[in-house]
């Protein structure tokens, strides 16, 4: 069955476990927000998200150095305790999100850090481009808004499918860890260095060379 977007919306409110993870449980429970709660419930994502309220201000900050030197990128990664952080799975996983972030390069950790103006000029040129492509007048805000979802989710950290296992997203890996490790963790903030960046050069698929690399 179709599930509403303010029927997912209503159950990320009350249970804060992500989005697809909200569309899954309601599609699992033929639209019943109840049964999605209880199957929230069941998978630890909504243990999860109860404890996504609770301070992160230990943590590691982590690097990543692409083969070569190419690309360098430094993280934050915020857990409750100094405990966590010298937890080998945390480290593992703050060593897995560095190497995401150097191959798939998010502008922003999640949706609402988008500065308005960032946002505003990418709507403006997917209008541009949808009234170039002849698409009619009334469906172009739905057309842009779909299209608006879908670059956020590709220009966020959290938004974007894990180089690892394209079947989750990085926020999914997030919650799955929240829930394994039993405190709550936070991708604070990084920064992602390219060689050369800015100037004309060759372009290579750095994904493709991380996932290479994993697989080897």
């Amino acid at each position: 069955m179709a599930i509403s977007a303010s029927l997912v919306k209503d159950l990320r409110d009350k249970t804060s476990a992500g989005m697809m993870d909200c569309k899954k449980a309601l599609e699992e429970s033929d639209g019943d927000f109840e049964k999605a709660v209880e199957w929230l419930r069941v998978k630890g994502l909504s243990k999860a998200a109860k404890k996504a309220g609770r301070a992160a201000t230990e943590g590691l900050v982590s690097s990543y150095i692409h083969a070569g030197g190419r690309i360098g990128v430094l993280v934050e990664v915020n857990s409750e305790t100094d405990f966590v952080a010298r937890n080998e799975e945390f480290q593992k996983f703050v060593s897995d999100v560095a190497m995401h972030i150097a191959a798939m390069s998010p502008s922003f950790v999640k949706e609402d850090e988008i500065p308005e103006e960032v946002r505003n000029k990418e709507r403006e040129i997917l209008k541009a481009k949808a009234l170039e492509e002849g698409k009619k007048a009334q469906f172009l805000d739905k057309i842009i808004d779909g299209q608006m979802s879908k670059w956020a989710a590709e220009t966020c950290l959290l938004g974007q499918k894990y180089v690892k296992n394209p079947d989750i997203t990085v926020e999914k890996y997030l919650q799955e860890t929240i829930a394994r490790i039993g405190e709550n963790i936070v991708i604070r903030r990084f920064a992602r260095y390219e060689l050369g960046e800015g100037l004309e050069k060759k372009q290579e698929n750095f994904a493709e060379e991380v996932a290479a690399q994993i697989k080897g």
